[in-house]
């Protein structure tokens, strides 16, 4: 059967020679060349190894089809350019030749096809002294895709969709890449979705059912808040559905759902002004088995809930009871008394709280994580405690390119990680330092215990600077560790920087081969940096 599927949907092309491979009509593959001679010899490439699947426990092995192969002089012509398209219509090759830019200069060639042209390609000349920012640039751009009459974002190839969080900590580094109409559209088509403070986790189609998120809304607020630092017109004016609403109520409605309860339990603890997360709700949601489950309240949750409530006491949206600016000052208060570790020297990632539980009666947990370097970033935390933070991070965190998400120390309380029963890992030192075998025993336990992501590692970059306040051999040293990830843009999907590393060395790449916010928040920090 395959060889019949294979077989007769691969066609010879002669003008440009190669080959297509059209299964469907919305899924069709060309491989072209601008010279030379494609030979039409079909074969099965029988046992080839698959070591990144067998990593992953899947199949270690599997056969290839070839269609034929390609004889290409390279004497007769300075130059040979091999095209392989998957778009409907293919690119001209007058095109490829315009937008193309050998590996080792600026930047790699995006190929448009049909509905790009030629003006909408990433600029060779972004930053001329700077191909680092063009590679960006570039990179950034392949995960902006178009959803009905709107935009989305990607948040990874080759198996994530869109989803609210991930888009929302993209659009950061899509507006240092200038994209500002589509942030925009963005938050028009994000805005109509928020319901009693909440925002979907993902959507598919119309269905917006999926809410488990605490930090999507917030997120929101802080790209609302950058978006429109960035144009001259009152954005927060804009409406995002027929109702009349608009950012401003959108940002309203969020606040005034964790203040007083959402349906699906996000709260906000009076007391302390704090916001309560359900298990999994945060950017570290693993379940069956719960890896990091983090109920109670989450570092990264409460400086975003600060930064949304700053946000509206400046624009002197209508407060329900006391002002924006009370419960910010509150809020921030508990941060900066409940989480900040004397003995230690860094900030707690969590307040582990059940259900109901205030503040004040939770249990802080003293694991060294990424999450609370944002609150430095964000200015939440200066002087000696940001610097001694910072320096925990640099120790124990810090990998080229990626920040592990658990320092291998013990930890107070043990974590314990369970599958149907079975305890998974060492509940007293939860580290776990490669990425690889069975999806549910043992990539889960390990992705937010000591695995490295990319997406984090330009915020303590930022964190660096912010607690040197601004001081050059701070910036030199920020640019210096992000400057690392040119490495795993030169290696693995080349081009784009994968989700994840392994913590132990050699930090193999591993998850999704390009990740959105891996690429933008880089973008991003980079141009701060250089800014």
């Amino acid at each position: 059967g395959a060889d019949a599927h294979f077989s007769s949907n691969c066609h010879p092309l002669e003008n440009p020679t190669g080959f297509a491979f059209t299964p469907a009509s919305d899924r069709q593959l060309r491989v072209l060349s601008t010279s030379g001679i494609y030979h039409a010899e079909p074969e099965w490439c029988q046992g080839i190894p698959h070591p990144v699947e067998q990593s992953r426990g899947q199949t270690p092995g599997g056969d290839a089809y070839s269609p034929g192969w390609f004889e290409l002089p390279l004497l007769a012509t300075p130059e040979v350019t091999l095209v392989l398209s998957a778009d409907p219509t293919p690119p001209s090759f007058e095109l490829i030749k315009q937008s193309w830019v050998p590996p080792n200069a600026a930047t790699l060639p995006l190929l448009g096809g049909e509905g790009r042209g030629e003006d909408e390609l990433p600029s060779r000349s972004a930053d001329k002294n700077d191909p680092f920012t063009t590679r960006l640039i570039t990179a950034a751009r392949a995960f902006v895709a178009k959803r009905d009459n709107g935009h989305t974002v990607i948040a990874g190839y080759p198996w994530f969709l869109d989803w609210g969080r991930d888009t929302f900590i993209s659009a950061r580094g899509l507006l240092s890449a200038g994209m500002i109409a589509e942030v925009t559209d963005l938050l028009l088509i994000f805005g109509k979705f928020v319901e009693n403070g909440t925002m979907p986790n993902t959507i598919h189609g119309a269905d917006a059912s999926n809410r488990d998120t605490s930090d999507a809304s917030l997120w929101y607020g802080v790209v609302c808040e950058e978006t429109a630092a960035l144009v001259k017109e009152n954005i927060y004016e804009l409406p995002v559905d027929n109702t009349g609403r608009n950012l401003l109520a959108v940002l309203r409605e969020i606040a005034l759902g964790y203040a007083r309860g959402t349906p699906n339990s996000i709260r906000m603890d009076q007391e302390s002004g704090l916001i309560w997360s359900p298990s999994h709700f945060t950017w570290m949601d693993t379940n069956h088995p719960a890896g990091t489950p983090r109920e109670g309240y989450p570092v990264e949750i409460q400086v975003l809930w600060i930064k949304l409530l700053r946000q509206l006491a400046r624009l002197k949206a209508k407060p329900e009871q006391e002002s924006w600016k009370v419960m910010a000052d509150r809020a921030e208060a508990s941060l900066k008394k409940y989480f900040w570790l004397e003995k230690e020297g860094y900030i707690a990632d969590l307040l582990i709280a059940g259900q109901g539980t205030s503040a004040a009666n939770a249990i802080v947990d003293n694991a060294l994580r990424s999450n609370y370097l944002l609150a430095i970033a964000f200015g939440y935390f200066t002087g000696d405690q940001a610097r001694r933070a910072v320096d925990a991070a640099l120790r124990y965190l810090f990998l080229p390119g990626a920040l592990r998400t658990l320092a291998p120390l013990p930890v107070n309380p043990p974590l314990a990680i369970y599958r149907d029963g079975q305890l998974l890992n060492n509940p007293p030192e939860p580290y776990w330092g490669r990425y690889e075998g069975d999806e549910d025993t043992r990539r889960k336990p390990a992705y937010h215990n000591g695995t490295a992501w990319t997406w984090t590692f330009p915020i303590a970059c930022e964190a660096l600077v912010k607690a040197w306040d601004g001081e050059p051999s701070a910036i030199a040293a920020a640019r210096a560790y992000l400057g690392s990830t040119d490495q795993l843009i030169m290696a693995g999907c080349i081009g784009q920087i994968p989700e994840i590393l392994d913590g132990d060395a050699p930090h193999q790449q591993r998850g999704c081969d390009a990740q959105a916010w891996g690429v933008t928040e880089t973008l991003r920090v980079w141009k701060f940096l250089n800014s």
